[in-house]
């Protein structure tokens, strides 16, 4: 909503309107392209009247009847490029919307260079749009893209960080949070865990939120703002959470399809990017081999298939692609007769949006054809990647990993020696066995004993495994409080069904042989249980002495005790250090 009235000059779009968009250009940088891509498609800024968009920093042609709306972050750099588009009289205006709030001093180079270049009245505009974070889901936003290396976990854990780089890291993060507080509308009552990157967070925060509120000529969470309307008596809770509490799950190995998707497969920004194998046929000999294609798919909010299974097991997964795909066989002899109907050889699309509706016959085929082709590319889509991914799956051996790593995780018996799936030359890549071994050691209640672990690490280095890790993990746990206490996830372990049904049925486009059909067993992982506590105000010494921030009250009071004892409708949940798409689904299902 926010982006759409930006690219409306900053007034909110008129629904029934029957005139014609302004046109007008788009110019972004890096990160304001990160924002929209995922939210925006192609022709939904087009209907918007957006024509052309375009990176700042790339060679554009003056275009001096059309008006630009401008979308970057308010860098040096970016800041010369405008003041330099002024200059070259670009456009016919300009509207500059910064991510993130611009400072005074920058504000004045951009006056300075519009006064030079005489163009004080094309400037319509300069807003602070307060977006500077990336919404993937209507539940689910990241703090960037860019320069994620920047707030990783590894850069706060960084054992030789210096406090300055520390803070640098803090104003990032805290500063995305507040841009997604402000689009909310909404002032947080903020719990944190303490003596954590978490806290740090948490106080920078609060005092961010409270300056702002202080302020009231300025204040950005007074009236007219967006969510005004949408919070309506209760206050959401954000808890902030630190990635150390339980390390054990990003190293997890996965079955539900998104988090498959994104822990075997490129997957960035909602858009996963596959290299098709080339065909089968032999090179002949001395020719180049060919090239591997790749193809993108984004996987989106409007694709139905991926909103119903994304967070389904596997195996799920594979046996719904078939049924659709039976489904659509059903109809595809219906397809034929329509295009046939319509005089369409083969496979133009293009023809079937020229054609008028000139006979009753020909309305109904232009309504349908549509939709069951719009199908078709999503069964088409999915089974592209359902198939890559069980490559993955069957190559690694990533079923016995992920039903071993829950053994493992909820303490049940082990019916194969930890040494012997290292030592399997058959099962997984180096990265899979050290991300078995650490979860093990992370897991267990007491380290194993010298003897055996200099044996494990023969057996990871035989592995090609690169020990680096470990060495880091022994040190954490070493350090960690926590090591007293080990995270528990429950008692639950995946229960096998048999082997697959449906699936297994000779005219299924997935061969999945082998694969074991694992169930999950419904459990709340320590970042669920954490929220669980907070919401629902229920004591645990795992959250009882959790800090307790109000950022509308007058004084900051140092306390973990919650003001009002009332459970919370709303909460948003961020893990500082870098959450995971196995907890946002645990969280989901833990609300459903």
């Amino acid at each position: 909503v926010a982006l759409k009235r930006m690219l409306n000059f900053n007034v909110p779009p008129v629904k029934n309107s029957t005139g014609e968009p302004v046109w007008k250009v788009l110019i972004y940088d890096r990160f304001g392209q990160d924002i929209i891509s995922p939210l925006l498609s192609v022709k939904e800024l087009r209907d918007m009247g957006i024509t052309l968009h375009l990176l700042l920093h790339s060679d554009r042609d003056a275009i001096p009847d059309v008006p630009a709306v401008y979308f970057v972050m308010p860098t040096e750099e970016n800041i010369d490029r405008m003041c330099q588009d002024l200059r070259n009289q670009l456009y016919e205006s300009y509207y500059l919307n910064f991510i993130s709030a611009i400072s005074r001093s920058k504000l004045e180079d951009i006056a300075n260079a519009a006064i030079g270049a005489n163009a004080v009245t094309q400037v319509a505009k300069v807003f602070d749009q307060y977006l500077n974070f990336i919404t993937l889901e209507d539940d689910m936003f990241v703090l960037c893209n860019q320069n994620k290396e920047l707030v990783s976990y590894r850069a706060i854990n960084r054992p030789d960080i210096t406090d300055t780089e520390m803070e640098t890291i803090m104003d990032t993060i805290v500063d995305s949070l507040f841009c997604f507080f402000v689009t909310l509308g909404a002032i947080p009552i903020i719990r944190c865990s303490r003596g954590t990157a978490a806290e740090m967070v948490a106080v920078k925060l609060d005092k961010k939120l409270r300056e702002n509120l202080r302020d009231a000529r300025n204040s950005l969470f007074t009236g007219d703002t967006l969510g005004a309307g949408q919070f309506s008596f209760q206050r959401p809770l954000l808890v902030l959470v630190d990635r150390n509490i339980d390390l054990a799950t990003p190293l997890h190995h996965t079955w539900t399809y998104q988090a498959l998707v994104h822990d075997v497969l490129d997957f960035h920004l909602n858009r996963v990017n596959l290299e098709e194998s080339a065909g089968t046929e032999s090179t002949p000999a001395g020719a180049r081999p060919k090239k591997k294609n790749k193809k993108s798919y984004d996987l989106t909010a409007s694709d139905k298939f991926w909103q119903k299974h994304k967070g389904s097991p596997f195996p799920e997964v594979a046996e719904s692609v078939q049924q659709e795909l039976e489904s659509y066989r059903a109809q595809e002899d219906e397809v034929k007769r329509l295009k046939s109907i319509m005089g369409i050889e083969g496979e133009d699309e293009g023809a079937i949006s020229m054609l008028s509706d000139n006979t009753a016959k020909l309305t109904s085929a232009v309504s349908s054809l549509p939709e069951l082709l719009e199908k078709k590319r999503l069964i088409d889509l999915h089974t592209n990647v359902a198939t890559a991914v069980l490559e993955h799956i069957k190559s690694r051996k990533l079923d016995v990993y992920f039903e071993y790593e829950e053994k493992i995780m909820s303490k049940s018996t082990l019916d194969k020696s930890l040494l012997d799936m290292i030592s399997d030359p058959d099962a997984g890549t180096p990265e899979d066995k050290m991300r078995l071994f650490l979860i093990y050691y992370i897991s267990s209640a007491q380290a194993p004993s010298e003897i055996d672990l200099e044996q494990y690490k023969k057996a990871l280095t035989d592995a090609g495994c690169n020990l680096a890790p470990l060495s880091y993990i022994k040190q954490w746990k070493a350090f960690t409080k926590m090591a007293s206490a080990p995270t528990s996830y429950g008692n639950a372990t995946p229960k096998p069904l048999g082997l697959f049904s449906r699936v297994m049925n000779t005219g299924s486009q997935f061969v999945m042989e082998g694969v074991k059909n694992l169930v999950l067993k419904q459990q709340n992982l320590p970042v669920t249980r954490i929220l669980d506590n907070l919401m629902e105000m229920k004591s645990n010494p795992e959250t009882d002495d959790y800090r307790y921030f109000d950022p509308k009250m007058l004084r900051g009071s140092d306390s973990s005790v919650p003001r009002n004892k009332n459970p919370f409708q709303e909460a948003i949940v961020f893990v500082v250090g870098g959450g995971n798409y196995i907890e946002y689904q645990n969280l989901i299902d833990y609300v459903k």
